[in-house]
């Protein structure tokens, strides 16, 4: 399975440039699917469902089904979190896969950099980021593209991965 990730650190543009990504991926008529690490509790379930009386009950899976679209929820209850691999087993087959996050997995990453928040970037001592989306411009051993600039962001990606 192909795998692309975008990193950075918080408030650095990751998850606005994931979206656009996947519009413009899949607007070239390639499939996606994504993966996002939350490094905080977080919950898509709503109190007073039944889903999420299910799993107050103690279920340890809840699959949700309708017409247009499936969910699984999984209760860890303890148990370690998830490797990426583990989660990437779990994903329908698609021509590429962009994860969110993830910044000391060893897949191929752009790094997000935005100047704003002050903080240092993490593409120097670091060999899996393979470009730079930046609001700034920056001199780096490795491409640059304008934060903005998702068809050239999207086309370094592609090519990276042989798509």
């Amino acid at each position: 399975m192909r795998v692309y990730g975008v990193t950075g650190w918080k408030n650095a543009g990751k998850t606005g440039l994931m979206e656009r990504l996947v519009t413009e991926i899949t607007g070239r008529g390639f499939t996606v699917s994504t993966v996002k690490h939350a490094h905080h509790s977080f919950d898509v379930d709503q109190p007073g469902r039944d889903s999420h009386r299910h799993r107050m009950a103690g279920a340890s899976e809840v699959l949700l089904a309708s017409g247009q679209r499936v969910a699984l929820m999984q209760e860890l209850r303890g148990a370690e979190e998830p490797t990426l691999a583990s989660l990437l087993a779990r994903l329908s087959p698609v021509d590429l896969v962009l994860i969110e996050g993830y910044k000391r997995e060893h897949h191929p990453k752009v790094e997000a950099f935005r100047a704003e928040p002050g903080n240092d970037l993490i593409a120097p001592s670091d060999d899996t980021i393979r470009a730079v989306a930046s609001d700034t411009p920056l001199d780096l051993d490795r491409p640059v593209f304008d934060l903005n600039d998702t068809a050239a962001i999207a086309g370094f990606i592609l090519s990276e991965v042989g798509l």
